[in-house]
């Protein structure tokens, strides 16, 4: 990758998305291929996992999760890179036993003009974060109640 091309991307973000069971629905994969579409977001990589209940991690093609969400068949084949071994044996030990798992590791392509704007002035990004829609149901509870 290019100088030029890292100045343009947006920031990088990785999700590990959690299914009872042995596999996603799919409800989520016509929602994220809008997204990519619209050029939102782009998919660097995307990797499935499964840990049975003795706490055994296997991974699952792509293909054989598109034989029930036939929408992720465009992935297959797709990787960067970025997601390694290491990535997916530490994301799985977040898994609970039983359990299968998307792992997503996607740039931000909305952010990308602002984010290159802040690489050329000269800033970095220090500290980042989520805050999870529970805390903030949470707290406009509290402050309701408050009120």
């Amino acid at each position: 990758m290019s100088t030029e091309e890292h100045q343009e991307m947006g920031p990088i973000d990785y999700l590990v998305i959690e299914w009872p069971g042995r596999q996603p629905t799919g409800e989520a994969a016509p929602i994220m291929l809008d997204l990519v579409e619209r050029g939102l977001i782009r998919i660097l990589d995307l990797a499935f996992v499964t840990k049975a209940e003795d706490g055994t991690v296997a991974g699952i093609e792509i293909s054989e999760v598109a034989e029930q969400v036939e929408e992720l068949r465009v992935f297959e084949g797709a990787s960067s890179g970025l997601l390694g071994d290491d990535d997916v044996e530490t994301a799985a030990e977040a898994l609970e036993p039983g359990t299968s798992a998307a792992l997503l590791v996607y740039e931000n392509r909305w952010a990308a003009p602002f984010a290159s704007a802040i690489r050329r002035s000269g800033g970095q990004l220090v500290a980042n974060g989520r805050i999870p829609v529970q805390a903030i149901e949470a707290a406009l509870d509290a402050a309701e109640e408050t009120s």
